[in-house]
């Protein structure tokens, strides 16, 4: 058989093996299980909040349980173990059930929610949330959330963290499904970080073998200077170069610019340049008067 094969039948087997013993074992207060295959047979684990009702009067009911796993799942020398949930409001499982059997007894949604997350928080989780779906009050389904604290949904935390567990009301306008997830106290999240009062820094910092910051930074305009001192003795220019730009400098320097006085200005007859540029505009205005009536022409003879 194939290795993925393999697993479907394992789980699946898992599967019916833990909805046996919530229905045999409900009453009790069945909070889970846990399943290992060892060479002396298969080893199971049972969580109940009633130890006593589980192994029953003298072993019986624990020897009864034994045959039927035998010989309904094929499970060779099947070795039962039962524990005691030590706090059973941190137990999704359990709680999942309560809620579903207090909504059968006829309890109010919102009270019963309500009453069972409160439980839960003083009971000291770090956080939790119900979920309750299905025809809750009227003949439409609809989903109600109760939520306190911090819970996970995502990633590995949501799998390996959060408790969570499933009941199953059933009303005369039809089943609810109650959906409870947990966080147990003490449980170490990868967000969490501690605060440490009164700590020296220089305990916690790791020494760097080398030079040190200080050394580095003052190391870096060396470095800088000796880059440019390179670089420029790459492109040494000739002595004929230098020679020609001081001559170009001193050229420029020397030329004289006539530069306007305000005598000159003075004498400047502002209403001869007020004509000039009259003159020099109507010339424009004349030319391109003269040069619309030529288009104007043209086009009439076209037409």
């Amino acid at each position: 058989m194939a290795d993925e094969q393999q697993f479907i039948e394992d789980g699946l087997q898992r599967t019916q093996i833990d909805e046996f013993f919530s229905e045999e074992l409900g009453r009790a207060g069945y909070g889970g299980m846990d399943v290992a295959k060892t060479p002396m047979g298969t080893q199971i684990v049972l969580k109940a909040e009633k130890p006593g009702m589980v192994i029953g009067k003298g072993g019986k009911n624990i020897r009864k349980i034994t045959t039927e796993l035998e010989d309904r799942f094929n499970l060779d020398d099947p070795q039962i173990d039962v524990q005691e949930v030590e706090e059973p409001d941190l137990n999704a499982r359990i709680v999942a059930d309560r809620l579903a059997n207090a909504l059968e007894r006829g309890w109010y949604f919102r009270k019963a929610g309500h009453t069972t997350i409160d439980r839960i928080m003083e009971a000291g989780a770090l956080g939790a949330e119900i979920v309750l779906s299905g025809k809750v009050t009227g003949a439409r389904s609809r989903v109600e959330k109760f939520n306190r604290g911090y819970v996970k949904h995502n990633g590995e935390p949501a799998e390996e963290i959060v408790d969570s567990g499933v009941g199953v009301a059933v009303m005369k306008l039809g089943t609810i499904g109650v959906r409870v997830k947990i966080i147990p106290p003490n449980a170490q999240l990868p967000d969490d970080f501690e605060i440490y009062e009164d700590v020296e820094v220089e305990d916690y910092v790791a020494e760097t073998e080398g030079e040190s910051v200080e050394e580095l930074l003052e190391g870096e305009p060396e470095d800088a200077d000796e880059a440019e001192t390179t670089e420029v003795g790459h492109d040494e220019p000739d002595e004929a170069g230098d020679d020609a730009e001081e001559v170009v400098e001193e050229e420029i320097v020397e030329e004289d610019v006539d530069v306007p006085t305000d005598d000159d200005v003075e004498d400047i007859d502002v209403d001869e340049l007020d004509a000039a540029v009259d003159e020099e505009l109507d010339e424009e205005t004349e030319a391109e008067a003269e040069e619309l009536m030529d288009e104007m022409d043209e086009e009439a003879d076209d037409e």
